[in-house]
């Protein structure tokens, strides 16, 4: 018995490292994803429209399961309206009217599904595509860095007036309403600009608005696009986006929790397509305020995967990209995460320098980067040097692999419940919630 304490000191060693390894990635005791997503929306009949859901709700009303829904052109949601919808309740999106759904600035959205009831906004075309419809957008009056605090979205909407389509103000805490077991399939419908709707679009939406157990699956556009705001995301799925699954700007202030991307090389788009990109500005730097806060993402337990037959026969046909891309005056803080199967996992503006000051705000620790053709690079550089050496430190505890996908993760082709979470020695990754 004399050696009981050296042998229970050992067990203990290993049990600590062992679990402190499968905290990254995607976490809990149970696979999150089972029973509310679906994988494979082509092959889901949802019938045809019951009822038609057009112009202007102004007043609170309450969408029943009972009935199926076709979103007919624009619908917005104004005059500080709620829109409450049951568990189970089916939205279309009409193709030809490029069918949309806006919570305008004051009006809130009650979307509270079940994992076991989930509510599911989807295309109403037999043979359904990524674009087929326009999206979801909610605007909040939460704030974003731009001159005047207040901005608008430009999707051509007929008939609206700009308090239709303005958001942004100065309640951090505003509250739009509730999405949580929410499905949005195959949005993401191409403007006349050439631009697309996005799947999701939280702009200025503030932190009283639940956001949790969201899934955007084959969006045209982006998936999730946050401008501005104090939000937090939770449970977040992004499939096979065409393109950026994450997009964070405006002086967004976000933190996003133990949520997943999953891409595809023969679905993106090959021009910007990402996981994560995180900015401050777009294409017009004056319209932003520098004395405001910039965008600030803290990214924690995510698992970012670029699912992959053959990755580097793609890689040299030029169809995998960065997994993140940051641009000048961003900020992340990213932690407990995995990053697999991209060219390469993260990159630079060319435009940060590679300081004290700008890797101050650009933090990786604790990761997980596997299977990727390098890590960390400033754009149009291809000495990474110095970003090995100073996230390569030891004291951020950042490991880095070449496993397959099979070795890396418990089961990715499962076709129904597919399961991203990290597989460790063949011990699932997992952590209670």
């Amino acid at each position: 018995m004399k050696n009981l304490p050296q042998l229970l000191c050992i067990f203990l060693l290993v049990f600590c490292n062992v679990f402190s390894q499968q905290e990254k990635g995607i976490i809990g005791t149970n696979n999150w994803l089972n029973s509310w997503t679906e994988f494979n929306p082509s092959q889901i009949e949802y019938g045809d429209a019951t009822e038609i859901l057009t112009g202007n709700i102004t007043s609170d009303t309450k969408l029943f399961k009972k009935n199926i829904y076709m979103l007919l052109g624009d619908v917005f949601v104004t005059n500080n309206a709620t829109l409450t919808i049951e568990p189970g309740t089916v939205i279309i999106g009409d193709f030809k009217t490029k069918g949309s759904l806006i919570i305008t600035k004051g009006a809130t959205i009650n979307a509270d599904g079940l994992v076991t009831d989930p509510i599911v906004f989807t295309s109403n075309r037999s043979v359904k595509k990524a674009g087929d419809w326009g999206g979801l957008i909610i605007l909040g009056d939460a704030p974003i860095n731009k001159f005047g605090n207040g901005s608008s979205v430009n999707h051509n909407f007929k008939a609206a007036t700009y308090d239709d389509i303005s958001y942004g103000g100065d309640n951090i805490e505003s509250n739009s309403g509730v999405l949580r077991y929410v499905r949005i399939e195959y949005a993401g419908k191409e403007l006349k600009d050439g631009n697309n709707f996005n799947a999701l679009l939280l702009a200025g939406v503030g932190s009283q608005t639940i956001l949790e157990n969201i899934m955007v699956s084959y969006s045209e556009g982006n998936s999730f696009d946050i401008f501005g705001g104090q939000v937090n995301l939770s449970r977040m799925v992004s499939y096979k986006s065409n393109k950026i699954d994450y997009n964070f700007n405006f002086g967004t202030q976000c933190n996003i929790y133990n949520s997943l991307a999953v891409r595809s090389s023969y679905v993106s788009s090959p021009d910007g397509s990402r996981t994560m990109h995180i900015a401050s500005y777009g294409e017009e730097k004056e319209e932003v305020d520098f004395t405001k806060k910039e965008t600030f993402v803290t990214a924690t337990n995510l698992t970012l995967i670029n699912a992959s037959e053959n990755l580097q026969s793609e890689i040299k046909l030029g169809l995998v990209r960065e997994a993140i891309y940051i641009s000048e005056y961003a900020s992340l803080d990213m932690s407990k995460s995995v990053i697999s199967g991209f060219n390469p996992a993260v990159l630079f503006e060319n435009k940060i320098k590679i300081n004290n000051e700008s890797l101050s705000k650009i933090k990786f620790s604790e990761m997980y980067f596997n299977n990727c053709n390098g890590n960390i690079f400033t754009e149009y550089n291809n000495n990474n040097e110095d970003l090995e050496n100073w996230y390569g430190n030891s004291s951020f505890f950042n490991v880095y692999s070449k496993g397959l996908d099979s070795e890396t993760f418990i089961d990715l082709k499962d076709p129904k419940r597919p399961d991203f979470r990290l597989r460790i020695n063949k011990i699932i990754a997992s952590n209670l919630d």
